[in-house]
């Protein structure tokens, strides 16, 4: 037996998925790391050099407390000052700007600051409230792609909005670098206090296994000086909404040195933001054609095949994707799973948007359940469809389709129904 909803409920999966995505605009480039001032962090705290190295600080000295504070765990929020560096095991700065992020209790994780061309970071906790909008959270690496924002709420991680951290919401937390493809060492935060050492100590970024390609390219490196500077200068007027301004330095950025992979990438970026889709197109295919590696435009090309419903352009894209790096996004594996779910290959369809829920643990994309639970209706595993559905709704009561997913789900059940045999008690 076939669920008889499929044919409408494909169109519907097309045009929400998709629409949700927000596919047709390609999100700003990260917002740039605030510079760093050598060794000294916000406020004009300054920590001994080299006083606290390696990551974990347990017994870390701290500044006399003020006389003020007679409980444990202040009620008010504080002004709590971070500052580090993130090396690669080489000991090298990371190549590409590199998120900090807040992981505590339950798995929810809040960005907090960026690192700087030297892997610098320096920050207040709880103060970077933008970031929520900007950064791609959970691991989610390149803006445009997993950070453009799926369906659904995405939340803050249960953060919400403040100007600084009460000292007892640090009991748990960690904080780490995230940087697709490496696994980050972690600095506890549990104690840490107004006028501890601001200094964490070093973060190291570890390759993982099984991983190919990056979110940043390596031909970067060999980029001539002027090519660096239109680089720079188009990514800054990109970030300042100044799109010709950006394509003219970008585009003088890879006719200086055609290998420039990333250039390329945020050339395909400023005309995806101009509705110039062709022309992107094209720019990250010049990107992929210089580093082979650079996962990044492959997000945005299967992103942009989705849009256009070219499913087999998007499997391809997206499968190519997380070869290269399983780890990269949830939304890499969404979009394949979509893609083959189009191409009527369930079995991978339903591979993919597994892999998708389980790195999506804090539920930002709720769109995955209802492509799930679309692929096993397919399948006829209805309990297990009419569950992720039901999920789906949980996750985004006020969603623009919860009627239509309603629907469904009231259809998936009635077959559930008629498949059990007369007389039997269903819990």
């Amino acid at each position: 037996m076939s669920i008889r909803i499929l044919p409408r409920t494909l169109a519907a999966l097309t045009f929400v998925f998709i629409s949700g995505a927000g596919a047709q605009e390609a999100p700003a480039p990260p917002p740039q790391a605030p510079p760093a001032s050598e060794g000294t962090a916000p406020g004009g705290a300054r920590p001994g050099p080299g006083e606290f190295p390696g990551t974990q600080n347990p017994r870390q000295p701290r500044f006399p407390q003020d006389p003020r504070e007679n409980q444990p765990f202040p009620d008010q929020q504080r002004m709590i000052y971070i500052s580090g560096k993130v090396v690669m095991e080489d000991g090298t700065p990371p190549p590409d700007q590199v998120i900090i992020e807040r992981m505590c209790g339950g798995g929810n994780a809040r960005p907090e600051g960026y690192t700087d061309s030297k892997g610098r970071f320096s920050f207040q906790l709880g103060q970077n409230n933008a970031m929520l909008a900007d950064a791609s959270v959970s691991s989610v690496n390149d803006q445009g792609f997993g950070g453009g924002g799926m369906a659904g709420s995405r939340g803050s991680g249960g953060f919400g909005q403040s100007r600084g951290v009460n000292e007892r919401d640090l009991m748990g937390c960690e904080l780490r670098a995230s940087l697709a493809g490496f696994r980050s060492e972690s600095v506890n935060l549990s104690g840490r206090r107004m006028l501890d050492n601001p200094d964490v100590g070093t973060i190291v970024l570890r390759r993982l296994a099984k991983v190919d390609g990056f979110t940043f390219s390596g031909t970067s490196a060999f980029a001539p000086k002027d090519a660096r500077k239109a680089f720079d200068k188009g990514r800054e007027a990109n970030k300042k909404k100044k799109y010709p301004d950006a394509e003219r330095e970008l585009q003088k950025a890879v006719a200086t040195y055609p290998k420039y992979a990333a250039a390329w990438y945020e050339l395909g970026v400023v005309y995806q933001l101009q509705r110039k889709l062709e022309e992107a197109k094209n720019a990250y295919a010049e990107s992929i054609k210089a580093d082979e590696k650079f996962v990044s435009p492959y997000a945005q090309l299967a992103r942009l095949a989705a849009v256009e419903s070219k499913w087999q352009d998007a499997a391809d894209y997206s499968s190519r994707l997380v070869r290269l790096n399983p780890y990269y996004s949830p939304d890499a594996y969404f979009y394949s799973a979509l893609a083959n779910l189009n191409l009527n290959k369930l079995e991978a369809a339903e591979e993919h948007a597994r892999e998708a829920l389980k790195m999506d643990a804090q539920h930002r994309n709720p769109k995955i359940n209802h492509l799930l639970g679309v692929i096993l209706a397919q399948r006829a595993d209805y309990p297990a469809a009419a569950e992720n559905m039901r999920d789906y709704l949980r996750f985004s009561p006020d969603a623009t389709d919860a009627d239509a997913v309603k629907k469904q789900l009231a259809e998936v059940e009635k077959l559930i129904q008629g498949a059990t045999p007369a007389g039997t008690n269903q819990n």
